[in-house]
């Protein structure tokens, strides 16, 4: 082949991705940003990385009797930018997410606009390159980046929830599709989120919740671990994440913030706890704000005010980030019944046979 026809083949393979763009922007199939070409030999590569069946279901709406298949979704993994390789991330996070009751009660539907937030613990991070570190909620690393984003995908293009149309959020959620994390499992002084609930050390797995938003707490200021409890507890009970006589918070700490804690004795049942019993709004606070509680009852209520959090084991605790300032994230997650607590692993086909 001359180096002319090379070039004129180039031009046109680089033709029809550009053809095929905006093919998919005017069917609606994108979130916005461009998807990558998918052929039939591409998504059978997609199927070849997990044991699943193709025609398996394993994401449903069933207040629109919708459902997608492995083979759906593989289509929308390879969208998204995704590798054959992340595809078993992908399947594992919508079996976390199905096990959400917000989820299959129709959250993505919601005025809130909730983000799902996928953590992922075990080797599997690393293999994928899944980052755990710095920027771990930010931009430019193509395994966080591509799973998320074929939830979505998935969501749009099979389940057809679409803003302005199925989907309601009235301003939505920055980064709605793009909130998946590793947890730095190395540096935290605590046993994994997967560990936590329930799976063996080790273990590929994948926990999931849908959130409303996610707050940062900066204290650098201090070494008391108490003081730390406090700036956090601040945020977590602010009047504005109370709905009715219900709130939410879960913890993505930073590497400091975890160590000083670890440091001073705290578990992470302590912080739970801890934040539990001090994470309370009054009943003056919540009246200024337009929230009283007049008459309301709950487990959450008592002379003192409404406790921000359901229950203890509800505040969801994980490490992720780097360890160049003192800086960790108060996250809030979507509906009132509280999450699952549940961990699922990663069934992945590798070196000829499957393996989890």
């Amino acid at each position: 082949m001359t180096l002319d026809s090379a070039l004129e083949q180039d031009t046109e393979r680089l033709d029809y991705a550009r053809r095929f763009v905006e093919h998919a922007y005017e069917q609606g199939w994108t979130d916005g940003l461009p998807v990558v070409p998918v052929t039939a030999e591409v998504v059978e590569e997609f199927l070849a990385a997990t044991p699943r069946a193709r025609t398996e279901i394993v994401a449903a709406m069933p207040n629109l009797d919708r459902a997608c298949t492995v083979e759906q979704a593989a289509v929308n993994a390879a969208m998204a930018g995704c590798l054959p390789v992340h595809f078993p991330v992908v399947l594992a996070a919508w079996d976390a997410l199905m096990g959400e009751r917000v989820v299959t009660g129709g959250a993505w539907q919601s005025t809130s606009g909730p983000a799902p937030l996928i953590i992922v613990n075990g080797p599997v991070r690393g293999e994928l390159g899944i980052n755990c570190a710095g920027g771990v909620l930010g931009p430019g690393f193509r395994a966080n980046a591509t799973i998320a984003r074929a939830v979505g995908l998935i969501v749009r293009n099979v389940l057809g929830v679409r803003p302005q149309e199925l989907e309601q959020a009235t301003q939505g959620v920055p980064g709605r599709w793009s909130l998946c994390i590793g947890e730095n499992e190395e540096e935290s002084p605590w046993e994994s989120l997967a560990v936590e609930l329930g799976l063996p050390a080790g273990a590929d797995a994948v926990t999931a919740l849908l959130l409303r938003t996610c707050e940062f707490v900066d204290n650098r200021h201090t070494t008391v671990a108490e003081e730390v409890l406090w700036d956090l507890c601040d945020t977590v009970s602010r009047t504005g994440a109370a709905i009715g006589r219900h709130s939410s918070a879960g913890l993505v700490l930073g590497v400091e913030h975890a160590q000083l804690l670890a440091g001073a004795g705290y578990t992470k049942a302590d912080v739970q706890q801890w934040m539990y019993e001090h994470a309370v709004r009054s009943h003056a606070d919540l009246e200024r704000a337009g929230k009283g509680l007049g008459r309301m009852e709950g487990p959450g209520i008592d002379a003192h005010g409404l406790h921000m959090l359901a229950a203890p084991e509800q505040l969801l605790v994980v490490v992720a980030g780097a360890r160049n300032a003192a800086m960790s994230m108060v996250v809030r997650p979507f509906g009132f019944g509280g999450w699952s607590r549940t961990a699922h692993p990663v069934d992945r086909v590798r070196m000829g046979g499957p393996t989890s």
